[in-house]
């Protein structure tokens, strides 16, 4: 087994794994307050029930509302969508209004959904989660969903496995 502590050498072929870009949708039940944020640790993780496992850094305060049992959508951006990173990669205070101008729409609960560059969504909800790092892997029941649009889903490659 190659020596961790050498990290460089793993950094590159580990920025080469594929992800999706989605931008994650969550209302806090007690406020009210919606937010939405970038990620792309987002993968399907069984079938029956339909799962999927989403990471979230731990200095997120949407992880205390994850805890919380909030559910939440993901929202698939398709490959033209790529203004939604630059909006959304900004990160948003829990009062902000992450959604402004945007084109959105009300989805079960109240959650907010992504009308523009989406190829659809998927509404979730928080089962269980383990700590990985410096991120918390949420595994969440699908409960709903939709395809909006045909077009292919953005994917991400990056330069290293260092950073987003």
């Amino acid at each position: 087994m190659p020596d961790t502590s050498d990290r460089e050498n793993i950094l590159a072929p580990l920025g080469r794994v594929p992800s999706g870009i989605y931008i994650l949708t969550i209302r806090e039940e007690t406020t009210g307050n919606q937010t939405g944020m970038l990620c792309s640790w987002v993968m399907q993780s069984g079938f029956e029930p339909p799962m999927v496992s989403v990471a979230v850094k731990h200095q997120r305060y949407v992880l205390d509302w994850l805890a919380a049992g909030a559910p939440f959508a993901i929202n698939i951006v398709a490959e033209r969508g790529k203004w939604l990173l630059s909006h959304f990669g900004k990160g948003f205070e829990p009062d902000d209004d992450a959604f402004g101008e945007l084109a959105i729409e009300q989805g079960p609960g109240g959650l907010t959904l992504l009308v523009e560059d989406i190829v659809g969504h998927l509404i979730c909800e928080p089962v269980s989660h383990a700590d990985s790092g410096d991120h918390r892997v949420y595994l969440a029941r699908v409960v709903d969903g939709a395809l909006r649009d045909d077009e292919p889903p953005m994917v991400h490659i990056r330069n290293s496995g260092k950073y987003y």
